[in-house]
């Protein structure tokens, strides 16, 4: 299932979402050298947020053979706190950057217009926050990397859910080899994206790393989303806040 547009129209040019999705194009080409699979490793582990560095002040990790050696010094390293803001704007992949920026597009920009950019900037840049805290929180001593805007973007899609109940998506579903384009409830869209990260993170704790190892960091975009859903109403404008117009016809 992959969204494509929704149907709630904006007051103002989303300024703000376009220049997100150019910086952290520009960060996975630019500064991660990245191509289709791979990025610059040393980057990632640079500027990446480690929750093992996070949660033991002065401590760092550093490449050691195939793994990551995690324990005092590294003073040449960037500051960890820092890493928190530079990893909301890397990515692992090229389609983890498709997909994150696609969302972003979609319901950002709405968002955005619903609040100011101001306004959404510091939203979303405490929903990377949230996002990264969500993750430390199931595995604090984790030596492993947190990159993508995911934790943001689920930030802007909790807001987004309580802000336009009842929008409608333009989706393509797959079928096997098949596809078509059916417009659907905003809230089953993305209430079928937060179930999928409830579960997986669920299924995470059972395994016996309990939210340490690889992969996708489940719980950083429960993080995002709770704090969306808590936070919208003190950032977003009543006045701007609109009912889903009427539905348009797809075929």
């Amino acid at each position: 299932m992959l969204p494509l547009k929704d149907n709630i129209p904006t007051d103002r040019f989303p300024l703000l979402t376009i220049v997100l999705i150019a910086a952290n194009v520009a960060m996975y080409f630019l500064f991660q050298r990245g191509g289709l699979t791979q990025v610059d490793e040393l980057n990632v582990v640079l500027y990446g947020a480690i929750p093992y560095e996070l949660t033991h002040p002065g401590e760092h990790c550093v490449v050691s053979g195939e793994a990551l050696r995690c324990g005092p010094g590294g003073d040449a390293q960037p500051h960890t706190f820092l890493t928190v803001l530079t990893s909301m704007f890397m990515h692992g992949g090229l389609l983890h950057l498709a997909g994150n920026m696609l969302f972003l597009w979609i319901f950002g920009n709405n968002v955005e217009d619903s609040m100011g950019r101001v306004r959404f900037l510091a939203f979303y840049l405490l929903g990377g926050v949230a996002a990264v805290a969500g993750q430390v929180a199931v595995g604090a001593d984790a030596p492993v990397p947190l990159v993508g805007a995911s934790g943001a973007v689920a930030g802007v899609i909790g807001g987004y859910i309580l802000l336009f109940p009842r929008a409608r998506v333009l989706t393509i579903i797959f079928i096997v080899f098949f596809f078509t384009m059916i417009e659907l409830p905003a809230l089953v869209v993305l209430g079928l994206w937060v179930a999928q990260q409830v579960l997986f993170g669920a299924l995470e704790l059972t395994t016996p790393a309990g939210g340490a190892g690889g992969g996708v960091a489940y719980f950083a975009h429960i993080g995002g989303f709770v704090f969306g859903l808590l936070t919208i109403k003190l950032f977003a404008s009543a006045s701007r806040r609109k009912d889903a117009p009427p539905r348009y016809a797809v075929h």
